[in-house]
């Protein structure tokens, strides 16, 4: 069923090329208006995309730094990048395609921006359950995921009125996380607990990377749809929540571990970036350092006494940990956004966000469940379920025997 489930995607969509190369929309002029009005007075239509040009870049290269970010599990690094490349492709151009196509929007740096937004949503999303299904479904989750998104989107912004987002605590990180939280408990697959997420120094390294240059490029994310006079205000805003989770994500590893685990920390130095994007514009700098202290706080206590208790609670596995970065950071956004701009409405989009995102993600997880098939455990969690080349490196057992990790021809003792 699973094979020909692809087979049967890959029909739709060369079926769906040639029926955009038939449409006469797709042959617009796609040149930039000019002499129209800008954001503010004293810009123009073309400076403000000029302006948003080079952040939309710096969110392409952000989403790309995600599948870095996910990158520490040392027999599974190239299947994470082609899961990102995937899901990637099949959101952004799904959701190019319902604007253009069902609504009629031209295209813009706005709709780019957006795009890639909904795209870098669903790429976190996939680290709920990384390594669970097979690697065609990634882009099978990223066509899935846009139209949920579209209509996320739309109950925050077009069903209600006065939500306060504009670096998307709810619609970015809230969405990632609890989607795929639908999806893993729709999959049930508990077969994932027994991955013993083996890291080395290197793999390790690259998330030490990639959480530093997100903390950098994080600003241009928060205010990529803002008009120019904002943008500073949001920059200010952001690096001093980042610096306060910097500081709290610390002194918090250091109170509940004695040491610092690298994989909780540099994901939690992050909280404070994920909750200030709801009350973005809405605080002073020193507020803003204020939430970063506690969203660091709450995001270690998340990694290491919530994620065990509620994944062995669910019977499921959040793989990458996404619900104690995004999910609870997020819901602390929303909440400050609520306190300090929006009020009650705030506090609707959140409930609302959380109900949607379950369903919709549920919904494609049996989807993906269904179209899965027979996976073998020794294919989860691994490079060679997919690659040419994999070498992966030879496991030394409690008895001092050094055995080549499982494949699909079974265990390999290299020194009897």
């Amino acid at each position: 069923m699973g094979n020909s489930m692809f087979r049967g995607t890959l029909l739709l969509i060369l079926v769906m090329c040639l029926v955009n190369l038939l449409v006469p929309a797709v042959s617009a002029d796609l040149t930039t208006p000019t002499g129209q009005e800008g954001l503010t007075e004293d810009m123009t239509h073309l400076e403000d995309e000029l302006h948003k040009y080079h952040k939309n870049m710096d969110v392409w290269f952000m989403l790309m730094l995600v599948a870095f970010l996910m990158l520490f599990i040392k027999k599974f690094e190239w299947g994470i990048c082609l899961a990102t490349l995937l899901v990637l492709a099949g959101s952004f151009i799904t959701y190019m395609a319902i604007q253009q196509f069902v609504f009629g929007e031209p295209w813009s740096q706005d709709l780019m921006i957006l795009s890639i937004f909904c795209s870098i949503t669903v790429v976190i999303a996939i680290g709920v359950f990384l390594g669970t299904v097979k690697m065609w479904q990634y882009f099978l989750a990223g066509i899935l995921f846009a139209p949920a998104w579209i209509a996320i989107d739309w109950f925050m912004f077009g069903y209600l009125e006065g939500v306060v987002d504009p670096g998307g605590s709810m619609l970015v990180h809230m969405v990632a996380a609890y989607w795929g939280w639908g999806v893993i408990l729709a999959l049930r697959e508990k077969r994932a607990f027994n991955e013993p997420m083996d890291t080395s120094t290197h793999s390790i390294s690259f998330v030490w990377l990639a959480s530093m240059l997100l903390f950098v490029l994080w600003p241009s994310f928060v205010t990529a749809l803002l008009p120019a006079d904002l943008v500073n205000w949001g920059m200010f805003t952001a690096y001093m929540a980042g610096l306060g989770s910097i500081i709290a994500a610390y002194f918090t590893c250091m109170l509940l571990q004695k040491r610092v685990d690298p994989l909780v920390y540099t994901y939690a130095l992050l909280a404070g970036l994920v909750a200030i994007g709801s009350p973005l514009i809405s605080v002073d700098p020193w507020t803003a350092l204020g939430i970063g202290l506690v969203a660091g706080t709450v995001s270690v206590f998340c990694f290491v006494k919530l994620h065990p208790w509620l994944c062995e609670k669910a019977g499921v596995l959040d793989v990458m940990g996404v619900h104690n970065l995004h999910g609870v950071p997020g819901i602390v956004g929303a909440i400050f956004g609520a306190i300090f701009a929006a009020g009650m409405v705030n506090i609707i989009s959140l409930v609302g966000v959380l109900i949607l995102s379950l369903v919709t993600g549920a919904i494609t997880g049996l989807i993906l469940k269904a179209t899965r098939g027979d996976m073998d455990e020794s294919l989860m969690f691994s490079d060679n379920a997919d690659f040419l080349g994999w070498k992966p490196e030879p496991v030394v057992t409690e008895d001092g025997k050094v055995v080549a990790p499982a494949s699909r021809s079974g265990e390999k003792i290299l020194n009897e």
